[in-house]
């Protein structure tokens, strides 16, 4: 098996040879070479003589620090140790309960909540970025009131009482816009201030809509248990990365596809898709199918299963899945990423004919996640338009950026006589509205939530509000001439719920509690099809020309589609799990379009539809569709902020507004321009391509035959045969008498969503370095998901092939290759190579079995790195919290506010000085203390790198392995000589981090050809 990281590598273009390997600048040899990437002789050594002289003399300088005494102390507050508190992240599409990490009264960490029955200790990368936002300067920091074409700072008061006086004197219809809203409070609120004015209406909407699947449930989203599922089919449903519920839907999907010797057994996964999106990567089956096809592959398995379609579409995997989910009548599940009411209720259909409703499908506890109505959205449009609006407040939405009908929204507000901004900046919409009475950050807030019928959960503020913003239910409420504080009006939201206040006391401690608060969702402005009907529907839909371009729109699992994370650099720099693109979104194509039309990466295209076009870069991705092309939503912000702005382009108006709701597809035209824009990626950076076994995958099939013989062991060759390669050594073993940490990593579990990257930057202070500096190869995570395509061909294909056309084969990529994610972190080696070559004892191995690093040691010279057999070493090429030319996109390092998010027990580290995972050494450090102070030795679980906390699906455990009763201990005892292997085992450096094999349920031929 060939494995493979991006076209580049696997073509071995002459660019990419000239500088994957590269750990150093390129040098010319004299003056008079063309080379116009390298750099002079002279000029070279000048500037290694700069850098040595520089981190020298940055080592020596003595920093001014303001010492500010604790006079008055808080009593719950002590320097120098962290309180947590218990809240919720939610953004009108994420939903994650969180533990907020306070250090002297500021946030600094989120962390998952272990008591949530949702999201159960799990994070996303967007809820782990978070925290970053609290301190971002382009909040609006005041109230304003539009005055030409300038807002300007006026008092709360003002504002109110001019706001008052418009909404009495209003005669039209009151609209209140806002993504899902899943607050009773706030829902409550809401209801108060409509009664005060009775022409209100509220209308939600969301950025990726279900509002196919709301109508074809009864205004539900049904509850979904991926984990009581054997046979789960997807079509289009992005459940692991972006759709409705990710982090509790993949904890769910993990629990069924762990195995041991003691279950060997797993779920088998079916996915039908157009691009290659995060949970398709993670499949056991794979097909591509078009965005016109999704309804007939719909109706193809309805008639498998339930019978009386007409079946135009075939395929024999899906005949495959369709006899899969009947041998699992009650242990199965249909998904459907669809907006269109008509597949979605032909899926409702098949699951009920399953015998799923009930099991796998709960109607009795459904999501609240998403609420949103294309219908009554699309109305209120057009009524804006034709001027029977008379007041609209937007509540955290911007319609005008990430609606289909952004374009029609904006001119409607130009329309309506009294306009009204609650969003935390002036975004595109807040931009255009009279009055701007920004809402408080949610980490400033007391909020409620209901994810699910039957789970409350609470956020709190936990920090006092650092502008003089308010929060929006407040507003609303003081609008309506109700004055209370909205604590107050919370606390009478759950007086039934908690009757005191011990009760009340729990429920903010664990964040979490049991009953329901919410109203029912009002009913779908259309109402539900009958399968008769939905077949009918699908089988008129006009069907795209067979030469014609279909385009995808999907969410990324950092931005979102609401584009509301976009001025978060974290987010930005989080390389995307597919593509490992940052900084932008792409027209993300086939190979086989690509090698048609000429097109190289980096080519720019104009996409037109709608008569809307946008100019991007061509991505060449495996795996997308024959005949498609996919774009990314959330991006092109023009008002977001600093980082935010200007990064992409806005595709939201190329999705099709149609009478059956937002669909995100369409027909589009695709022309090359003469521009070219290269696409920062982090894929075939520090690549470990052909360097055996990187990673190990196997068959289901052969683990259950035997499990020792699923993963590879490499021996060498000795005078007593062949041996292990840690039985051949010229070193002296290191012995661990106390503390021994470790890692190990189920490639099972690992679905790469980069949750543990973005936890790890967030804990580590780790730099954001911009888009210009990725492309040079110079990001600065410490740990990295290699997403590696491995091609059909296999080395037990020599003795029938021969080892010329085998290994012709693996160079062709498949149109549909296999992925494997693999988290690369420092592997904390005991025979470590960086150790050797450090000239002054930078790095050095601490007695616990950690490659230390002594920063003010480091002089620079980047042996180190070069020596890494895993490329997992970062250099600080910049000061880059204080060089000017990184305060776009690391500007949080740069001011006061933006250093508050900090970690104090993390050293920011200087220019010159190299950098690397340390496995969280200040939390091994801080749990000893703790363990010390009570006279023991430290319980496995209390310590817990910043990575493992992170992973919503337990792919990564941390722990002693010194200690027999951890669970560390215990997995390697149980893997040993089965599924636990270390990468590059042959080259005998002996790391501490332990892999397991992956394995997949599927057949070696897995992954369908299109329309096989």
């Amino acid at each position: 098996m060939k494995y493979w990281k991006g076209i580049e590598e696997l073509e071995s273009t002459p660019e990419f040879m000239q500088s994957a390997f590269a750990e150093f600048m390129p040098v010319k040899e004299s003056h008079e070479s063309k080379d116009a990437t390298s750099a002079p002789r002279r000029d070279f050594l000048k500037l290694m003589g700069f850098g040595v002289a520089a981190a020298t003399l940055a080592s020596c300088e003595t920093p001014v620090r303001k010492a500010i005494p604790y006079l008055n102390k808080p009593e719950e507050i002590d320097p120098t140790i962290s309180n947590f508190y218990a809240s919720t992240y939610f953004t009108g599409a994420d939903y994650n309960a969180v533990l907020v990490k306070s250090r002297e009264g500021r946030p600094i960490k989120l962390e998952g909540n272990p008591e949530s029955p949702i999201t159960r200790g799990g994070l996303s990368a967007r809820a782990q970025a978070a925290v970053l936002s609290l301190y971002d300067g382009g909040r609006l920091q005041h109230f304003a009131i539009k005055k030409g074409n300038a807002h300007e700072q006026v008092e709360m008061a003002a504002l109110d009482r001019e706001v008052r006086g418009k909404l009495a004197g209003t005669t039209g219809r009151i609209a209140i816009v806002s993504p899902t809203i899943i607050s009773p409070s706030t829902k409550r609120a809401i209801a108060e201030f409509a009664s005060r004015y009775p022409n209100t209406t509220h209308v939600m909407y969301d950025a990726q809509s279900v509002t196919g699947l709301l109508q074809a449930n009864n205004g539900v989203v049904p509850g979904y248990d991926f984990g009581r599922a054997n046979v789960i089919v997807s079509l289009g449903a992005d459940f692991l990365g972006t759709w409705i519920s990710p982090v509790e839907y993949a904890r769910q999907y993990v629990r069924n596809r762990k195995v041991s010797s003691d279950k060997r057994s797993m779920s088998r996964h079916y996915q039908f898709e157009t691009a290659m999106s995060l949970t398709g990567s993670n499949a056991d089956v794979r097909v591509p199918v078009k965005p016109s096809e999704m309804g007939a592959v719909a109706l193809a398995l309805y008639n498998e299963i339930v019978g009386g379609g007409d079946a135009s579409y075939k395929n024999a995997k899906l005949t495959q899945a369709a006899n899969d989910l009947k041998a699992a009548r009650g242990a199965s599940l249909v998904v459907s990423g669809s907006n269109d009411p008509a597949v979605q209720t032909l899926v409702a259909a098949i699951n009920q004919a399953l015998g799923n409703v009930g099991t796998t499908v709960d109607l009795t506890a459904p999501s609240n996640l998403r609420q949103g109505d294309d219908a009554r959205m699309a109305a209120l449009v057009n009524d804006m338009n034709n001027g029977s609006v008379g007041a609209v407040i937007f509540y955290n939405a911007n319609p005008v950026f990430n609606h289909p009908l952004g374009a029609k929204v904006k001119s409607g507000i130009a329309k309506v006589p009294l306009t009204i901004s609650l969003n935390d900046r002036l975004d595109e919409t807040g931009i255009l509205c009279q009055y701007a009475a920004p809402d408080h950050h949610w980490l400033e807030s007391w909020n409620d939530f209901e994810p699910k019928r039957g789970s409350l959960s609470l956020s709190q503020p936990v920090i006092t509000p650092l502008f003089a913003t308010r929060q929006a239910q407040e507003s609303l409420l003081h609008w309506a001439g109700n004055t209370t504080t909205y604590y107050k009006y919370l606390r009478a939201t759950w007086r039934a719920l908690t009757p005191n206040d011990a009760a009340w006391d729990k429920v903010v401690h664990d964040g979490v509690a049991t009953g329901t608060a919410l109203p029912a969702a009002p009913a779908m402005m259309t109402a539900a099809l009958s399968p008769a009907a939905a077949i009918s529907q699908i089988n008129s839909a006009p069907k795209p020309s067979g030469n014609a371009v279909e385009l995808a729109l999907y969410e990324k699992v950092g931005i979102g589609a609401g584009g509301c994370e976009a001025n978060n650099p974290f987010l930005q720099e989080l390389p995307d799990p597919v593509s490992k693109a940052t900084w932008g979104n792409y027209v993300a194509v086939p190979r086989k379009m690509a090698v048609d039309n000429k097109w190289e990466q980096g080519d720019v295209v104009k996409v037109t539809a709608n008569g809307y076009s946008v100019e991007l870069p061509v991505l060449v991705q495996p795996g997308q569709t024959n005949g498609t092309v996919s774009i990314a939503l959330g991006y092109g912000r023009t008002l977001a902020g600093k980082a935010g702005d200007q990064v992409g382009a806005n595709a939201a108006p190329l999705a099709m507004a149609t009478a059956n709701g937002i669909a995100y597809n369409n027909v589009v035209t695709l022309t090359k321009t003469d521009a070219t824009s290269p696409i920062a990626q982090t894929q075939t950076h520090h690549t470990l391509m052909d360097r055996k076994p990187v990673v190990q995958e196997n068959s289901l099939a052969n683990y259950i035959k035997n499990p020792k013989e699923v993963t590879e062991y490499e021996k060498i060759a000795t005078p007593d045969g062949l041996e292990k390669p840690n039985k051949v050594s010229l070193w002296q073993d290191y012995q661990y008498n106390n503390h021994h940490w470790g890692m190990a990593v189920d490639l099972n579990s690992c679905i790469g969503c980069g949750s543990c990257v973005i936890g790890c930057q967030t804990e580590n202070n780790i730099a954001v370095v911009g888009k210009q500096q990725v492309i040079n190869r110079r990001e600065m995570h410490w740990m990295r998901i290699d997403r590696y395509y491995s091609s059909a061909a296999h080395k037990t294909d020599f003795d029938e092939k021969g080892k010329v056309s085998t290994y012709a084969a693996m160079e062709d990529p498949s149109e549909n290759p296999q992925v494997i994610f693999q988290p690369m972190m420092c592997q904390q080696c005991n025979h470590a190579p960086c150790e050797t070559v450090c000239p002054v004892l930078a790095t050095t191995h601490s007695s616990e079995g950690l490659n230390q690093m002594t920063y003010n040691r480091c002089i620079g010279t980047r042996y180190c790195a070069n020596n890494c057999p895993y490329k997992v070493r970062r250099f600080n090429w910049f000061s880059y919290y204080s060089n000017e030319k990184f305060e776009t996109v690391n500007g949080h390092m740069f001011t006061d506010l933006g250093r508050m998010v900090l970690n104090p027990d993390v050293t920011v580290r200087a220019r010159g000085v190299m950098e690397k995972c340390t496995f969280c050494v200040q939390r091994i450090q801080l749990g000893k203390l703790e363990a010390k102070k009570q006279k023991r030795r430290p319980v496995d679980g209390e310590i817990v790198s910043a990575c493992a906390q992170s992973c919503p699906t337990e792919a990564i455990v941390f722990g002693d392995m010194r200690d027999p009763n951890s669970r560390i201990s215990q997995l390697l005892r149980r893997e040993d000589g089965e599924r636990a292997f270390h990468s590059l085992d042959s080259i005998n450096v002996q790391p501490n981090v332990t892999y397991l094999t992956k394995i997949r349920n599927a057949e070696s031929e897995f992954f369908g050809k299109e329309n096989a």
